[in-house]
């Protein structure tokens, strides 16, 4: 699946992903004690390695799997005991033929999940957290997720302001793009992530989402990632805007959005009303 200006999917990837004819979906795997969508369930290894073989089966084209939480004001983990909690649900989804990517700020937790057979590194930062993550990257030749953020998990919402989010956003990922070349990282290695709720608010959150083509003109692929976010708390049933499982359905209407739109992945935590979504609105295109 392209991006909105009909840039190619990334290149390090099984041909099943890059002909996939939609948008993909990847599954969410938080192997952690405090994330904010899912109050730490899949913190057991053998839970979080049943839950990521029940997303495949459902039919996930990706498991994204993360030991470290990084909602705002999250505490950090260091990359140790985020090693600890992951590798053993990515060595378990390899060995089940699964497409892994690996969701973190550190560079040794990406090259340790890759040599264990992830092919995404999905970084938060977009490599402004390790100064190594970039020739790591750059080294393995595997598929980098930048997404967009400011400062930390403990400053980002501070740093939340904006004259204009779409264009001051594409102007960031552009800077870090740069970035990536510098470091010798592939351009086609390359998917940009608009970073929602990462020093943005709900304003910021559906101005970047209504103008996806904008950023698309960076020429990568892009990554949407708005399930069970707060932002959506605003559209949802009255009563339930606190509960972030909730927003299953919203997430899924953004899903179905995004992929009209020409998204290559949306990132979502329930994967079966996602999944439904991108076929949909690739059947919708297909028939313009």
């Amino acid at each position: 699946m392209s991006s909105p200006d009909g840039t190619a999917a990334p290149g390090p990837l099984p041909d099943a992903l890059r002909d996939a004819g939609r948008t993909l979906v990847m599954g969410v795997v938080n192997v952690t004690p405090d994330s904010f969508s899912d109050g730490g369930q899949w913190f057991d290894t053998d839970v979080a390695v049943a839950h990521a073989k029940h997303l495949l089966a459902q039919g996930a084209d990706i498991v994204d799997v993360g030991g470290e939480s990084t909602r705002p004001g999250a505490a950090p983990v260091t990359p140790e005991e985020e090693r600890r909690r992951i590798l053993p649900v990515v060595e378990a989804l390899v060995e089940a033929g699964g497409v892994v990517s690996v969701d973190t700020l550190h560079a040794a937790t990406a090259r340790a999940a890759v040599d264990a057979g992830a092919l995404i590194v999905n970084d938060v930062s977009g490599g402004t957290a390790d100064p190594e993550m970039l020739a790591t990257v750059a080294q393995t030749g595997v598929v980098y997720i930048l997404q967009h953020r400011r400062g930390t998990a403990a400053t980002m919402n501070e740093l939340a302001v904006y004259d204009d989010v779409v264009t001051e956003v594409r102007a960031e990922l552009a800077e870090r793009l740069a970035a990536t070349a510098a470091a010798g990282v592939r351009e086609e290695q390359v998917v940009l992530d608009p970073g929602l709720g990462f020093a943005k608010n709900a304003e910021h959150n559906w101005a970047l989402l209504a103008r996806l083509d904008e950023l698309g003109r960076l020429g990568r692929p892009l990554l949407v990632g708005a399930s069970r976010k707060r932002f959506l708390g605003g559209v949802v049933a009255p009563g339930l805007a606190d509960q972030p499982m909730a927003r299953d359905a919203a997430s899924a209407a953004v899903s179905a959005l995004a992929a009209a739109a020409g998204v290559w992945a949306v990132r979502v935590h329930e994967v079966t009303a996602s999944l439904d979504a991108t076929r949909v609105a690739a059947a919708w295109t297909a028939h313009r």
